[in-house]
């Protein structure tokens, strides 16, 4: 890392603590954590990309499922639902997956008249699945819907449903890419924006798996909670603001949390880029025809690392969920969690591990500072103009800052700096 680098990464520090001294400590804790997120999604985008060339555009499906992961995971069973239809619902699942492998297996084995055949199971197993799966989830969501209406999760450790995630996101992601590598970059980018939808649509519509849109609150938390440290006598007798102070400790230890999971993954990907195998990734990415003629498997390459990303991807995806309490398949907007951290690859410096790392951080402090500031600034620039609808329009357009600073941040570093501010070497 150069002096330039650094000075970079300093600045982007400077700001979060000038939030903390100009705002407060908690924003400021907030930002940063966040910011933490943000970078280890930015590094799985760039893994994809910036090592492979891959145009993935179903970020927020990836993470959804890491989020999904902590739902699964972490939460406490429901044993009434278990008891009158949760196991229907495995036996419904299992016969789902043997009818598709079945039907794999026909089709490969170039049966005489396979197309008939592989038809068939299809139907069959199709009818046999919703006679098992429909009255199973029906009873499952039937109990006490308004807090539960679910089969909960597996009640471990919240932790653990972090790497659970990964494994979740690289299974779709296998999944996805035995089906959708073979297609040209604009069909990938069209294909992997498309089943991120159906993720989220999955999510949403089935209650029994993670109550749907009526959300999963109360995820279990890795630390102490506010509340418990402020229920602690020998705490709340260290500090003038107990509520304060527990708020910003909690933050506190989820900070050091994140830093140890994007340290451990920035360098396991500093490794994987100076090595040899980095190094013909990059070589299939700058020309696949060549390095298919060096004997290279391109295909299994690319979905090497289409997996890989996509599990890091779902790693802070699960992150997220644990830091919010809860799961909402809502929020997994595309604007979020695809644009913003194609933003932050552009930006940072795509095929660059920091530089993604450094558009994590300063793209997502910009995109929850620029709106109060720009109210603010557009509050000064108005406060001569008499009182109507212009100057009210000009004042609730302050909402709007974000995309139009995202939009005019990344047209400045395109002209002045077209390979990021920490460009590949």
């Amino acid at each position: 890392m150069t002096l330039r680098d650094a000075s970079l990464f300093a600045l982007v520090g400077a700001l979060i603590l000038l939030t903390g001294f100009m705002q407060s400590w908690n924003l400021a804790l907030q930002v940063l954590n966040m910011g933490l997120i943000s970078a280890i999604m930015a590094l799985g985008v760039n893994l994809q990309w910036g090592f492979a060339g891959l145009f993935n555009v179903g970020v927020m499906g990836f993470v959804a499922l890491g989020g999904l992961a902590v739902a699964l995971t972490a939460m406490p069973p429901v044993a009434e639902a278990w008891a009158v239809g949760g196991w229907r619902i495995l036996l419904a699942l299992a016969v789902g997956a043997a009818t598709a492998a079945a039907a794999v297996y026909a089709w490969t084995a170039k049966l005489p008249r396979r197309g008939w055949i592989v038809a068939a199971m299809l139907t069959i197993g199709f009818i046999l699945f919703r006679m098992l799966f429909d009255p199973a989830r029906d009873a499952v969501e039937s109990v006490n819907p308004a807090l539960q209406g679910n089969l909960g999760g597996l009640g471990l450790p919240v932790l653990l449903a972090w790497p659970v995630g990964g494994l979740l996101a690289a299974g779709a992601a296998w999944a996805i890419g035995k089906t959708a590598l073979g297609l040209r970059s604009d069909y990938l980018a069209i294909a992997t924006l498309g089943i991120a939808e159906i993720i989220l649509a999955v999510m949403k519509n089935e209650d029994w798996m993670a109550r749907g849109v009526k959300n999963v609150i109360g995820v279990p938390s890795p630390l102490p909670t506010a509340f418990e440290l402020q229920q602690s006598a020998e705490f709340a007798s260290r500090f003038a603001d107990p509520v304060t102070a527990s708020t910003i400790t909690v933050k506190l230890g989820y900070a050091v949390l994140f830093t140890i999971v994007l340290v451990l993954i920035l360098l396991l990907m500093q490794l994987a880029l100076n090595s040899p195998w980095g190094r013909m990734m990059r070589a299939i990415r700058d020309n696949e025809t060549a390095a298919a003629a060096m004997g290279k498997d391109v295909t299994r390459r690319h979905l090497q690392i289409f997996v890989l990303g996509s599990a890091i991807c779902g790693i802070a995806g699960a992150m997220m969920t644990t830091l919010d309490g809860q799961l909402v398949p809502g929020t997994y907007q595309p604007l979020r969690f695809t644009f913003l951290i194609w933003v932050m690859v552009i930006v940072g410096g795509s095929g660059n591990n920091f530089g993604a790392v450094l558009g994590g951080f300063l793209i997502w402090f910009l995109w929850v500072q620029v709106e109060p500031v720009g109210q603010w600034a557009i509050g000064i620039l108005t406060s001569g103009l008499p009182e109507g609808n212009f100057k009210d329009h000009l004042v609730d357009s302050a909402a709007y800052m974000r995309l139009f600073t995202m939009g005019v941040l990344m047209l400045v570093v395109l002209r002045f700096s077209p390979r990021g501010l920490i460009p590949e070497r």
